[in-house]
């Protein structure tokens, strides 16, 4: 067994011959919110989602009572609606009307034209003309309803299941702060239509694929050749990739196996793959690491894609698209990354142990408190450095992956352990063992479409349910 190095002696004797500003004040941390203006939380903003909101009633309607002050109620839910102005601040309700009859629809039509989808609250009875006319302009619909705001629920199961309300969802719940969930999904596909994927291979990217994804997200797949990220690398400044280098390795619990030399190339080919992003104006890399640029860039790149995850872009290993894609789709809903891992079966705890040697410290979010990491190499090969990150036990988790372009595979379970002591030197780096909800019998006998999954934090069904609506996707429980 490998000895650990302490953080500190590790800086204070392999940094021979480096200057490093150990006790001043930081100008970047690693993986930290402070970089370009581009790069800010939750997406690569090229522009805010827009949104229609459309307060729906009825002035005769009795429910919930007789002579209901409608511009109260509207008043009401501001109130409620400016308290969730955070999660909302990428939001443009660029249509917020008061619609008390069908016909004073046609005057907003047109501004819902290029809307991302319509949250429409529901202030009083008898409102189905109403709703009716909102679901012609086929745009993805989420009504939110508190009790007694009418007896028109009743009907939203049939209508959901009609062609005309195919594109409608629900929300019925005295919980206001279910009013940033509506949005989620709007947002994802906003995010998808505007993200670009770089892969970084030599290899011929399936034109079928990427034309499938292009059309049915709007999401943009590019190759960037061996020679194009050399070049990146070579004009990063040395003393940046110091201090990289310097912030990741104090920051750890230890650094084992890697050498500082690998590490600070490691940092250097991060840096790179930011340069490379900003020119391309991307939301994700992803590299081709065990084939066409297997040994064929200065280092491994998991320490750069957990740098991309911790500032809510997006790292992916292996070329893997369909992996990058259910990222996108991750981070578009909950602004959270995902982890790609290996899986591997312990039926007799129905459970999952979820693999990789990229781990993420900021499971959380962007600006939520990073995890305890150790600097690893990669397990089986035994060389390069990779974040060996520890997760959270108990933690509600995801997986999921897109198969083409119209289905998702999906389970869920809870973190039971995280294996990740030295002690332990099976499977890849960043492990953690996940209890499912559902059979782990069916899972593994119902297992298709590759091995990689995409695991996020949270209970994330209702979020996939909405968006698969909305996006013509079907959606199965693999458990």
């Amino acid at each position: 067994m490998k000895k650990e190095i302490n953080r500190r002696k590790f800086l204070k004797t392999a940094a021979a011959g480096s200057a490093f500003c150990l006790g001043g004040s930081r100008i970047l941390t690693f993986g930290s919110n402070q970089m370009d203006s581009r790069f800010v939380h939750l997406i690569n903003k090229k522009s805010n989602v827009s949104v229609g909101k459309i307060y729906m009633a009825n002035p005769g309607g009795l429910w919930p009572k007789p002579n209901l002050d409608l511009d109260e109620e509207v008043r009401r839910y501001d109130v409620e609606l400016a308290k969730l102005k955070n999660d909302l601040s990428d939001i443009d309700f660029v249509v917020n009307e008061l619609i008390t009859a069908p016909e004073q629809f046609a005057k907003i039509k047109e501004k819902l034209r290029d809307v991302e989808g319509i949250l429409v609250i529901h202030l009083s009875n008898s409102v189905r003309p109403i709703l009716n006319e909102i679901l012609s302009v086929r745009k993805p619909t989420v009504v939110f309803a508190v009790p007694y705001s009418g007896h028109d629920w009743a009907q939203f199961g049939s209508m959901r299941n009609q062609e005309q309300g195919a594109l409608m969802e629900c929300l019925l719940t005295t919980d206001y702060k279910e009013l940033a969930v509506a949005v989620r999904p709007f947002r994802a596909i906003h995010h998808l239509k505007k993200a670009k994927i770089l892969n970084v291979t030599t290899r011929k990217l399936s034109t079928d694929y990427v034309n499938n994804i292009k059309e049915k997200f709007g999401t943009e797949i590019k190759a960037i050749g061996r020679q194009r990220m050399l070049d990146a690398y070579d004009s990063i400044d040395n003393d940046k990739a110091e201090k990289e280098t310097n912030s990741l390795i104090s920051d750890a619990v230890a650094v084992i196996e890697p050498s500082r030399e690998e590490i600070f190339k490691s940092c250097k080919l991060a840096l790179a793959f930011q340069k490379v992003m900003e020119e391309e104006d991307a939301n994700l890399i992803t590299v081709d690491c065990y084939g066409s640029m297997y040994r064929n860039l200065p280092a491994f790149p998991c320490i750069g894609f957990n740098r991309l995850n911790n500032m809510g872009l997006g790292g992916v290993c292996e070329s893997d698209l369909r992996s990058s894609m259910t990222h996108l789709i991750f981070q578009g809903l909950v602004g959270r990354p995902g982890f790609v891992n290996d899986p591997t079966m312990d039926v007799s705890k129905n459970s999952i142990i979820l693999a990789h040697c990229l781990g993420t410290t900021k499971m959380d979010g962007p600006d939520k408190e990073a995890s305890p990491y150790k600097i690893r190499t990669i397990m089986e090969r035994q060389e390069g450095a990779v974040i060996q990150a520890k997760m959270r036990i108990g933690q509600k988790v995801t997986q999921a992956i897109l198969v083409g372009s119209d289905l998702i595979l999906y389970f869920t379970g809870e973190i039971i352990d995280t294996p990740v002591s030295l002690e332990h030197d099976r499977g890849c780096r960043t492990k953690i063992t996940v209890r499912l909800d559902g059979d782990a019998e069916k899972l593994w006998k119902s297992w298709s479409s590759g091995l990689h999954r995409v695991t996020c934090y949270g209970d994330l069904i209702k979020d996939l349910e909405r968006f698969c609506r909305f996006k013509g996707i079907k959606l199965v429980n693999e458990a």
